[in-house]
């Protein structure tokens, strides 16, 4: 089973995001609202189009067809027909991966420090 860092209250909203990325790169709200929504459209488009999206070190989305099958509802035993579906994946990066195992790294060192557990 897998744990997550974050907790409910711990989520960066778009609105959120967008006043972030505007502050970090000064630029307005509003033509950094235009940039992540052109983006998010483009990205959109070209997955509905069958190609996938790269971004070297942070990481990559691509559809990928599930096909159809044939299920169990636990509460009747009685067997449904699931047919094919086209889901959107991600695959990380090195770059993203590695920040990220490094914030885990030195969260299990900060809860294991004889410091922090007095």
């Amino acid at each position: 089973m897998f744990k997550t860092l974050s907790s409910e209250g711990e989520k960066m909203k778009k609105a959120e995001f967008i006043q972030r990325v505007a502050e970090d790169a000064g630029l307005s709200r509003k033509d950094t609202t235009a940039v992540i929504e052109a983006s998010l459209a483009l990205i959109t488009k070209t997955l509905v189009n069958g190609e996938s999206v790269s971004f070297i070190g942070f990481g990559a989305f691509s559809t990928i067809i599930r096909a159809a099958r044939k299920t169990k509802v636990p509460q009747t035993n009685r067997v449904v027909d699931v047919p094919e579906t086209i889901n959107v994946k991600f695959k990380t990066g090195k770059n993203l991966k590695e920040a990220v195992a490094k914030k885990l790294d030195n969260k299990i060192k900060l809860e294991t420090s004889p410091i922090t557990n007095k």
